[in-house]
């Protein structure tokens, strides 16, 4: 099955988040509401090192994803 990179969760026990999932390694769960980062990979120490250098480049991916999946449904 195709996935695509990057998905929108929703769920009602937490009614002020807005997740976003990354399906590709690193594969993460980030709440845009408040950009706390739930890693779904275990990491060695070489992993450790490149993960902190690109991290904020997957949350800058994950927000524009968001942005752009927004303006979409308010097109519509």
């Amino acid at each position: 099955m195709d996935i695509p990179k990057y998905l929108l969760g929703d769920n009602t026990d937490f009614p002020d988040a807005v997740f976003v999932i990354h399906t590709e390694f690193p594969r993460f769960i980030i709440n845009l509401a408040n950009d706390e980062v739930e890693w779904l990979e275990e990491f060695d120490s070489h992993d450790q090192k490149e993960l902190e250098s690109e991290t904020e480049n997957f949350i800058r991916e994950a927000t524009e994803f968001y942005d752009r999946e927004v303006a979409r449904y308010e097109d519509d």
